[in-house]
C-alpha cells in the first residue's frame, strides 16, 4: 500500500446502474505536507476484450452497436464500431472473453491470447480491460452472435478487411479507444 495517501472518508454517491463514489483521502506531497483531497470514483468492474483475427483471409471481426455516452457527447449517430468486450462480472478475464465472444460475434473460440492489460480511464474509472487476441475460422461460427435480448444488446457484427480496419482510426470511423490499441498492436505484431 502506498503510504504517502490515506482515505478518510467514502460517500456512495450513486449504487442505480454501478457504483459511483466521492472518496476524500490525505496525500502527502514530495515537500512532505500532507493535503486533503477529494475525487470521485465510478466502479463498474473490470473488462475483457479481444480482437478476432483471421490470419488467412487477413480479416478481422468487429461490432457496431449504439453507445448513449458518446450520443450524449457528439456522436450524432451514437454508433461505434468496437472490439468484441463485456465485464467479468464474476468470471476470470479468459472465461469472459470466450462467453462474450460467442454471445456477441457467434464464434466459439477456444484459444485466446492475452496480450496486455490497462486503466482505460484512471481519473475517474476503476476498471482494469484485459486485451486478448483470439483467432477464428467459419468452422467456428456457431450462431448469428448479437447479443443477449434480456442485456438489451443490439449489436451487428462486421467482418473487415484488415487493412479497411486499419483505416479506420485514420478516417476516424472507428473512435473506440480499445479497438484502436488491439488494431495497433496487430499492425505492430504483423498479426494478419
Amino acid at each position: 500500500m502506498n503510504e504517502q495517501v490515506k482515505i478518510t472518508k467514502t460517500e456512495l454517491l450513486s449504487n442505480n446502474w454501478y457504483t459511483l463514489n466521492k472518496v476524500t483521502y490525505e496525500y502527502q506531497k514530495k515537500n512532505g505536507e500532507w493535503e486533503t483531497q477529494s475525487r470521485e470514483a465510478y466502479d463498474r468492474g473490470n473488462g475483457a476484450t479481444i480482437l478476432l483475427y483471421n490470419r488467412e483471409n487477413r480479416t478481422v471481426v468487429l461490432t457496431r452497436q449504439f453507445r448513449l455516452p458518446t450520443f450524449v457527447n457528439g456522436n450524432s449517430s451514437g454508433m461505434l464500431i468496437e472490439a468484441c468486450a463485456g465485464l467479468l462480472d464474476k468470471d476470470n478475464a479468459e472465461d469472459c472473453i470466450r462467453k462474450e465472444t460467442e454471445e456477441e460475434t457467434g464464434y466459439r473460440i477456444s484459444k485466446v491470447q492475452k496480450i496486455f492489460e490497462s486503466y482505460m480511464s484512471p481519473g475517474s474509472v476503476t476498471e482494469i480491460l484485459y486485451f486478448f487476441v483470439g483467432e477464428y475460422s467459419n468452422e467456428m461460427k456457431v450462431s448469428s452472435g448479437g447479443g443477449l435480448v434480456e442485456e438489451q444488446e443490439n449489436i451487428e457484427v462486421l467482418e473487415l478487411d484488415f487493412d479497411q480496419a486499419y483505416n479506420m482510426i485514420n478516417t476516424g470511423e472507428i473512435k473506440d479507444g480499445k479497438t484502436i490499441m488491439l488494431l495497433q498492436w496487430a499492425k505492430i505484431h504483423q498479426l494478419v
